[in-house]
């Protein structure tokens, strides 16, 4: 049986029921301006307009992946990004605004016009790396991840964002950086505890497991960067790690325990722990 045309403001209404939240009519325009190739303001002059049986079928196919639960990111493949549009994919962690404070973070430490050198470890889509090098044009950032499939989209954003301050090199957290230093390193490791239930629920069921999950405690990979990071800074360079919200204090024990000084853990727009940080001494004691 063939259904009959249907306008698209009626299509929208209909799919923003089925999904759910308050999001449910954002993500259905999402879904149907990436099937039609339009930008949002587009709807307004064509709310009446009926949708063709082709655009139709793609956008239901697109509605039913997301009530299974599929990110709206990845059905997209595209996330925003401070002020970046970057390709994501099921080999990448889908960039969220908590990580821009690291972003805002790691920016007051890197002087403008300046000739520094910055790591990434696990960069994923290149979120922090292409934020940096987008900001500090003169600054060489080194991007590391140990998925290769990762790293093909995230030298592919710097490409599609003419970043050429960037490189890439595929390896577990210091392994790339082997005699190298740096005047900030910067990551946003996996941190939740493996047996914690939120991994199997929400978007996270859909995104890679070694972004997301770190031992017992969420606390292993941290542990390995932390205790390499100092052989890999120069005098006085900084360390910023992205963290939960309630591992503020352990990480600052960490850094402290390593030597590093002007240990401090930033709150993110919603005053909860986000980001510790460590520097180290400018001098050996």
């Amino acid at each position: 049986m063939t259904l009959a045309p249907q306008e698209i403001r009626q299509l929208l209404a209909d799919a923003a029921r089925d999904l759910p939240g308050v999001e449910g009519r954002h993500e259905a325009e999402l879904l149907l301006l990436h099937v039609l190739g339009r930008e949002r303001g587009w709807l307004f002059a064509h709310a009446t307009d009926l949708i063709d049986p082709a655009s139709a079928a793609a956008f239901a196919g697109l509605l039913q992946r997301r009530l299974a639960g599929e990110p709206v990111a990845y059905l997209l493949g595209r996330r925003g990004f401070w002020t970046l549009d970057l390709a994501v994919s099921p080999d990448t962690l889908i960039p969220r605004p908590e990580t821009e404070r690291l972003v805002e973070l790691a920016l007051e430490r890197l002087p403008e016009d300046t000739p520094l050198r910055v790591a990434d470890l696990g960069t994923g889509s290149g979120a922090i790396a292409l934020a940096l090098a987008r900001e500090r044009p003169q600054a060489r950032v080194l991007a590391t991840d140990m998925s290769a499939g990762a790293l093909a989209v995230a030298s592919g954003n710097a490409r599609a964002h003419g970043l050429d301050n960037v490189a890439f090199r595929e390896g577990s957290w210091h392994a790339p950086l082997a005699g190298e230093r740096f005047d900030l390193i910067a990551s946003n490791p996996p941190y939740i505890a493996s047996g914690d239930p939120h991994l199997v629920r929400g978007d996270l069921r859909f995104e890679p497991a070694s972004a997301l999950a770190s031992g017992d405690d969420g606390l292993d990979d941290i542990r390995v960067i932390i205790e390499g990071a100092q052989a890999h800074l120069l005098p006085g360079g900084w360390l910023l790690l992205e963290h939960g919200w309630d591992q503020g204090g352990a990480i600052r024990a960490l850094l402290d325990a390593a030597g590093f000084v002007e240990v401090d853990t930033a709150v993110d727009l919603e005053q909860r722990d986000r980001v510790s940080l460590g520097r180290r001494p400018a001098t050996l004691e």
